[in-house]
């Protein structure tokens, strides 16, 4: 077993992952700096979503190697895997998944009150984050109640409330238009580097990956070396493992 390098707040090796038989990552390997914003390009299928699963320990790879701040996250169990997604992580979904009994401040605090702080104070802080995303108006309202891309900011707002040692960001802007989509990641790039917080970024947009410092390409689940990634089918990414990258 290596350690990984100590500037670095994540760091994969030689990562493998199947889904039904197809192979999804094929020996992917990666670091990221703390404070770093890394996006993770590629077509559709190309396991990009598959990468952040694996980066967040919500997925455990067959084979290889992931570490959180030289702690070895592929040996955690599920419940310490649990733990950590809770206290160290956050989620952005490409499409906003918020708790329908609650109003738009109550779920941005949500991930605050698991964590134990008082209702008035993660209030405070949710009602911060949803005025920054210009949804302070809707912060009594349900989601039922609110615009597909109102529901998206609420689940941006709630993501970075608890300010994350690593934000995990699977295609955040894909529900806005493309104006909203400029703020929005505006908002959230600022946000990160106010707040010292890592975020890895996964997206098929040129104009969004070039907001991060970085950006490594996924093809048919291997990193390639050219963010120009050619056009391809709807069966994308299930090629076999030994497909030259």
């Amino acid at each position: 077993m290596v350690a990984p390098p100590d500037n670095d707040v994540l760091w994969a090796r030689a990562l493998h992952v199947k889904h039904n038989g197809s192979p999804a990552l094929c020996g992917v390997s990666l670091g990221v700096r703390e404070g770093e914003i890394l996006a993770v390009g590629g077509p559709r299928g190309s396991g990009k979503t598959t990468l952040l699963q694996c980066l967040s320990g919500l997925l455990p790879a067959e084979q290889g190697e992931i570490w959180f701040n030289s702690v070895p996250v592929h040996t955690m169990g599920p419940l310490v895997r649990e733990r950590l997604r809770r206290d160290r992580f956050g989620w952005i979904d490409p499409a906003p998944v918020l708790v329908p009994e609650l109003n738009a401040w109550e779920n941005a605090a949500l991930p605050l009150m698991l964590r134990g702080v008082g209702r008035r104070r993660a209030k405070t802080t949710a009602m911060e984050w949803l005025e920054r995303l210009d949804i302070g108006g809707c912060a009594r309202k349900r989601p039922y109640a609110l615009l597909q891309a109102e529901r998206q900011r609420v689940a941006i707002a709630r993501a970075l409330a608890p300010a994350p040692t690593v934000l995990f960001a699977d295609e955040p802007t894909a529900p806005l238009h493309r104006a909203d989509r400029a703020h929005v990641l505006r908002t959230l790039t600022t946000a990160a580097r106010s707040h010292g917080i890592t975020v890895v970024l996964a997206t098929h947009d040129t104009d969004t990956a070039a907001l991060a410092d970085r950006t490594v390409s996924l093809l048919d689940g291997r990193r390639v070396n050219t963010v120009h990634l050619p056009p391809v089918a709807e069966t994308e990414g299930r090629a076999a493992c030994s497909l030259s990258a």
